[in-house]
């Protein structure tokens, strides 16, 4: 009897650490978490931001980030620190979305076939395993993914529900020649009217800097006037004598996440 008495505790003890093992085991995982997506047999990998209070019993909107030049690599990782990434680190409570982070390769661009697919495809990957809302996904980029974010809403017009392109453009600044396969590298074409367009009437928040020397801001002026020439709904924020890093502004705005997540895709 006394023996039994005894090993009573460590049958407690056991079940209770049972018990916290498989509560833990249920918890979903959230925070910034590792992925890889895998494209023509090349291995990408990504983050993807998950808020705290993700639960599978509903769908939740989704945003795809593009970095700019200085974050290219095959880490899986640099893309996290710059623009969205360490917006969300000083307050994640503004974000209460999925947010997909991929990352380009060095000596390439968003505009490239294979860098494109990869951040669709992470994008079509997250949204199945978080429960996405396809009416709520939202496209933003920085710098040359600014560049990016214009492209994609080219190409593929009607999948996103709002776009918030920073410091990028349509036209190269200076020498630097448009990546391969661009479709706004044909002599005489207007290619702000041609994204514009495109773009119809789906909600767009520009943001540059007025002292930006990397872009100028007249590409996002070009973009603005063309966009409204053609009765698009856009905003554009130009910060007086901000220069390239237009980002740290653009994402504390108090009212930019309220303003992505409240836009739909009109079904």
């Amino acid at each position: 009897m006394t023996s039994r008495t005894a090993l009573f505790p460590l049958f407690l003890l056991a079940a209770l650490f049972l018990s916290a093992a498989a509560a833990t085991a249920a918890r979903p995982q959230t925070g910034f978490l590792n992925r890889t997506v895998v494209v023509d047999r090349e291995v990408y990998g990504y983050q993807v931001y998950v808020p705290a209070e993700w639960t599978k019993s509903k769908k939740w909107p989704v945003i795809l980030f593009l970095h700019g030049a200085g974050e290219r690599g095959d880490d899986g990782l640099q893309q996290t620190q710059v623009g969205i990434g360490a917006a969300i680190r000083k307050h994640r409570d503004r974000f209460p979305c999925i947010v997909v982070l991929t990352q380009c390769r060095k000596n390439s661009w968003w505009s490239a076939p294979a860098m494109e697919a990869q951040a669709l495809k992470a994008l079509d990957q997250s949204m199945r395993e978080f429960r996405g809302d396809p009416d709520r996904v939202y496209l933003t980029g920085l710098s040359m993914g600014g560049y990016g974010t214009w492209d994609i809403a080219y190409r593929y017009p009607g999948r996103f529900a709002a776009y918030a392109p920073i410091c990028g453009g349509i036209r190269m600044p200076g020498k630097i020649s448009l990546p391969e396969g661009s479709p706004f590298a044909e002599p005489g074409a207007d290619p702000y009217a041609m994204v514009a367009r495109k773009i119809g009437r789906t909600p767009v928040w520009i943001f540059h800097g007025e002292a930006d020397k990397t872009v100028p801001p007249s590409e996002s002026r070009k973009m603005n006037e063309a966009l409204k020439a053609g009765g698009g709904n856009v905003k554009y924020t130009e910060y007086p004598g901000v220069g390239h890093n237009s980002w740290d502004a653009a994402y504390a705005e108090a009212e930019f996440m309220p303003w992505l997540l409240a836009q739909r895709l009109a079904r």
